[in-house]
């Protein structure tokens, strides 16, 4: 696995160069657009991780993976609207097998260097105290699609809207995980349910 180091410009660069010559059909549109993507959304979706995650390396990890994924096949990019909740979905299914095969990282170096710099994000917040690790811990155990739709509905702030791109469901499915996510997170904790914001 590659570090994100002082110019990732050049990473994502030199992974497009190596689709190119395995005949993938990249544009340099596609080629700014990923490292466009990368200064917009990198911080966004290493929190995104993050939740998901425990440990913050192997949750810039994951944003890395995401972000050589699309480089590689930036060619296939249909719609510039939708690369934000593509990369939003490769980043929440790489954390789901990062967690199902009980990783620690995807890689062992030191992160020094790194161009991810993220400051102490909400998921590092959350986990400083006992109450918010417990929330952390019953999210985390809900149900797969419950657990997605909590995450990016209420930790990353997206529209139910956004919320069904990102995970390609309807947006009645993302109301109705929430409201169940909502029960389940009520009854585990031992409070009153709220109401779905929409």
């Amino acid at each position: 696995m590659l570090a994100l180091r002082a110019c990732p410009s050049v990473l994502l660069a030199s992974a497009i160069a190596d689709a190119r010559l395995q005949g993938e059909a990249i544009s340099l549109e596609a080629e700014r657009l990923v490292v466009e993507l990368f200064q917009l959304e990198g911080r966004s979706l290493v929190r995104l991780a993050r939740l998901f995650v425990d440990d913050k390396d192997a949750a810039e990890d994951l944003v890395q993976e995401a972000f050589l994924r699309l480089a590689r096949h930036a060619g296939r990019i249909a719609s510039i609207d939708r690369a934000p909740a593509y990369l939003r979905s490769i980043v929440v299914n790489l954390a789901r097998d990062h967690n199902r095969r009980g990783l620690v990282s995807l890689r062992h170096h030191a992160t020094a260097g790194r161009e991810l710099d993220v400051a102490d994000d909400t998921g590092d917040v959350l986990a400083r105290s006992d109450e918010h690790r417990r929330v952390l811990q019953t999210v985390r155990e809900l149900p797969r699609r419950q657990r997605d739709c909590i995450t990016l509905r209420y930790y990353e702030e997206l529209s139910i809207d956004e919320v069904a791109a990102t995970l390609g469901v309807s947006p009645n499915s993302v109301k109705t995980h929430l409201r169940r996510a909502i029960e389940a997170l009520a009854d585990a904790l031992d409070r009153p349910t709220r109401e779905v914001r929409h």
